[in-house]
Parts: C-alpha cells; sequence; structure tokens
C-alpha cells in the first residue's frame, strides 16, 4: 500500500495534510479523504497513535512494540523532538507506585522554543 509505505519511511509526525501534500507529489490522483481514512484506521488498529499538541492538527505516529518516547514540542515553529530518559520514567514509576498506582500508559509533552526560535 502505496499510503503505508510512505508512512513507515516518514519517521515523523505526520498530520494528514502534510502526508496527503507528499504523496500527492508522487501520486496525483490519492484523494485526501483516502489520506484521512487510512490513516485513522492505522491508529484504530495500533499501527499508528494520534497526537495532538495543541494547534489544532493531529499527528500521527508509527508505533513500534515496546518502545516508548516522549516529546518536546516548539510552540514557535511546531517542531517536535522525541526523546528518551530512564531517570524521568522511574520517577514517574515511583511517584505512581507511592499514591498506590499502577500505570497502564502515560505521555509527557515538553513545551517551549527550540534552538532555532530562541535566536
Amino acid at each position: 500500500d502505496i499510503i503505508l509505505d510512505f508512512f513507515l519511511s516518514s519517521k515523523r509526525h505526520m498530520s494528514v495534510e502534510e502526508l496527503y501534500r507528499k504523496l500527492r507529489a508522487r501520486h496525483p490522483s490519492i484523494g485526501y479523504a483516502t489520506v484521512c481514512r487510512t490513516l485513522k484506521l492505522f491508529a484504530q488498529s495500533g499501527i499508528a497513535h494520534d497526537m495532538r499538541f495543541g494547534d489544532g492538527q493531529t499527528r500521527y505516529e508509527y508505533l513500534v512494540e515496546g518502545e516508548h518516547h516522549d516529546h518536546l514540542v516548539c510552540t514557535g515553529c511546531g517542531a517536535i523532538a522525541e526523546f528518551e530518559n530512564k531517570t524521568i520514567e522511574d520517577l514517574q514509576k515511583a511517584v505512581a507506585e507511592s499514591h498506590g498506582f499502577i500505570i497502564h500508559s502515560h505521555k509527557l509533552e515538553l513545551y517551549g522554543l527550540c534552538a532555532k526560535c530562541r535566536k
């Protein structure tokens, strides 16, 4: 499938609009509604995760089983960087346990300005 191949190779958090524009450049006959429905289907089937970072757009990222990362979101340009930090993960688990809580899942999004926007 063209959409799946392109989505998996993108390595980015893609909105429907971004993916549609990129696909349309190579495959002019592809429709916006097809891309939208397909990304929603990917999210429903566990291939992708839909995310909202406060800018009104839903973005999708490919899910790899057993892999977890958090996000840095630039409020200036909208850039999204992924990061992993064992200390943060361990602290979250300890805080949850101290409250008698078991974590099934979580997401951490840090908002601020990237190095380019601070200049």
